[in-house]
């Protein structure tokens, strides 16, 4: 498979309720095989469908960092069933908004219940990085982005930004911050 063109904001695409996947079929394999190519070529831990024009909630997930062996996971149908009341703060971005981050709040461990790519249902338990990179993901699926959860000053420049480098047809550029390697804990590129 080859790696497909990613979605970048101001795009409206990237507001849409993706749409359950009724079956795990050949071109919901298919689709997963295209994110996990896409999500490695661009460095990334994490690539929802839409990201890549594709409305349909499936989600891919890889931690691993650069050296060590690819722990891919697939969630397809994903749903939050339980978040746990302490709160966790990680900076976060995303493959969709690139080399724009920002400090996000969430809840630090999350139940999640999805079908994986053979169609299995499971139920995870994720804390950390994890949880923080699902839950970004899961947003995705229902339309919302990272920056809906910081300040809407800050939300409001980075989408008038991106709105005038889509109309110069280039990607607009944001302040050095220190190089991030894809396996950093505290920062979520997804």
């Amino acid at each position: 498979m080859a790696a497909s063109p990613l979605v970048y904001l101001p795009d409206s695409k990237l507001r849409l309720v993706s749409a359950p996947v009724e079956r795990v079929d050949d071109e919901v394999k298919a689709l997963v095989a295209t994110m996990y190519e896409t999500m490695y070529d661009a460095a990334g831990i994490g690539l929802a469908a839409i990201q890549i024009g594709v409305a349909k909630r499936v989600v891919t997930i890889d931690l691993a960092g650069k050296d060590e062996a690819p722990q891919p996971l697939t969630l397809i149908n994903p749903e939050i069933v339980k978040a746990s009341d302490e709160r966790q703060v990680y900076d976060e971005g995303c493959l969709s908004i690139p080399d724009y981050y920002e400090e996000v709040e969430r809840p630090a461990r999350v139940t999640v219940r999805y079908l994986d790519e053979t169609g299995a249902q499971k139920e995870i338990e994720a804390d950390g990085l994890l949880a923080v990179c699902i839950q970004h993901e899961i947003d995705h699926l229902n339309g919302v982005l990272f920056i809906d959860h910081i300040s809407r000053l800050k939300r409001d420049r980075v989408v008038k930004k991106f709105e005038k480098a889509r109309a110069v047809g280039e990607l607009p550029s944001f302040p050095r911050r220190d190089k991030r390697d894809r396996a950093a804990p505290e920062t979520v590129e997804a």
